[in-house]
């Protein structure tokens, strides 16, 4: 779900305070919630069970829509009396949420629930810094769809920008020299179907006398406790699978947007821009609950409970995931759409300094060349284009005026004094008569400006 704001106040100026700002809160939102996202699904849980994706996906989307009735519910109230029952609000808010085409907002609701469940599994399996190199083939596959469902013109520059795009993200996929494709696409497949194949298991000593680790235990040969072999506390990212979600994720995310954009330029219906957050709250909302929490994890939330596995690192992960949608309206409101892609590149540097750091990322020649490619796409597509070769100028040609015979009309005098020391304007000329009133003898009939243009 995404945010929309109003446009109407003018944007910054470059170098203002308010775009600094802007472009400042969401460089850090960015950076902050990948990484905190992914050390979320890698840190040891909290409990016995590692939290629910889903049930934090529909959290977040409670918290949006909550913010968007606020604002809701603040705008309708200016426009009626004082003493207006909250009654007739809420009904006001109703009719505006449930009434007109606000249906259609279903299918992309489901499109961006489906991309907020894709993104946990991409992080949780991908390094922070790959998650969002490889994420930015949204743009792609967002310029793709705006041709195809909104007959929008791409210039040069911005195919070539999204052929670089490609490459880029091709090459960052590729595995590095120390690794092989069978280490990359296979690692972690038996972790997921059976339970003792752990890797460092498989490296102990062959000894009837060696000692278990002290996360195993001896035991009979027996399916008891088996679960307990699992590795909780470090679990093994399986790339094939946050490869898989990241590109579905952004397919999924640049179709849903244009679709979106889409529903609103051709709706009839002028709904408020909060009224039609609220619209994609109520789907997303449902869509989260009986899409993520009852089919996808619901026999583990009726053992565990819902909140299992939660501590103050997962809320963070919700309330940045949430306040996204907010930031990002603020940056486009106050600033523009280029400076949202710039924090974007920045968020990418600043996540793989920290990576390196925290996680210990490997820096490899790849990674590097394909981030580069990334970042050059991104600039390239933001940069406003040039117009096509301009028109020639008009030229209005200017003819002089001839010259009106001024003649004499009946019960006119000729005048006697030196016409360039008279006012010879006979609009300003009204101007000049006294207050007494005169004989009602008739006067010439004096031409207006506009019938000497038709004689003209």
């Amino acid at each position: 779900m995404v945010f929309l704001t109003e446009s109407g106040g003018a944007a910054a100026k470059p170098g203002s305070i308010s775009k600094n700002i802007s472009l400042i809160t969401l460089t850090f939102q960015n950076s902050a919630l990948i990484l905190i996202m992914h050390y979320s699904r890698i840190m040891p849980p909290s409990g016995d069970h590692r939290y629910f994706t889903s049930t934090a996906v529909l959290i977040h989307e409670i918290i949006k829509f909550a913010i968007s009735l606020t604002v809701a519910i603040y705008e309708a109230s200016k426009t009626l009396a004082p003493s207006t029952p909250a009654t007739v609000l809420f009904e006001q808010i109703y009719n505006g949420v449930f009434s007109g085409d606000g249906w259609k907002l279903a299918l992309p609701a489901v499109f961006y629930t489906l991309q907020n469940l894709l993104q946990y599994v991409a992080v949780g399996n991908l390094d922070p810094v790959h998650f969002q190199v490889l994420y930015q083939l949204k743009i792609l596959t967002t310029a793709i769809s705006s041709v195809w469902l909104l007959n929008r013109y791409l210039g040069i520059t911005r195919w070539i920008s999204l052929i670089i795009l490609t490459v880029g993200v091709s090459v960052v996929s590729l595995p590095s020299a120390g690794e092989s494709l069978e280490s990359l696409f296979l690692h972690g497949v038996a972790d997921h179907f059976f339970p003792r194949s752990q890797h460092e298991l498989g490296f102990q000593p062959n000894t009837e006398n060696s000692e278990p680790p002290a996360h195993l235990s001896r035991r009979s040969a027996s399916y008891e406790g088996i679960n307990s072999d699992q590795f909780q506390s470090e679990p093994v990212m399986n790339y094939s699978v946050g490869l898989t979600a990241v590109l579905i994720a952004a397919i999924v995310s640049g179709v849903a947007g244009v679709y979106f954009e889409k529903i609103l330029k051709e709706s009839p219906c002028h709904n408020s821009v909060w009224i039609r957050n609220l619209q994609l709250g109520v789907y997303s909302i449902l869509a989260a609950f009986f899409g993520g929490v009852v089919w996808q994890d619901g026999s583990g939330i009726m053992e565990h409970g819902f909140f299992e596995g939660y501590n103050w690192v997962v809320w963070c992960t919700i309330v940045l995931q949430a306040a996204g949608g907010v930031i990002a309206s603020i940056v486009i409101r106050d600033a523009d759409n280029i400076v949202k892609n710039f924090a974007t590149g920045i968020s990418i540097v600043v996540s793989f300094f920290v990576s390196v750091w925290l996680f210990n990322f490997p820096v490899t020649t790849t990674f590097l060349l394909g981030t580069s490619l990334v970042l050059a796409a991104v600039w390239l597509y933001s940069a406003p284009e040039r117009g096509r070769s301009r028109p020639a100028p008009l030229r209005i040609a200017s003819f002089e005026k001839p010259a009106i015979e001024r003649t004499l009309t009946p019960g006119s005098t000729p005048r006697t004094v030196d016409p360039r020391r008279l006012n010879m304007d006979p609009f300003d000329a009204k101007g000049l008569s006294s207050s007494r009133p005169s004989s009602p003898a008739p006067t010439p009939r004096q031409v207006s400006r506009t019938g000497l243009a038709k004689q003209l």
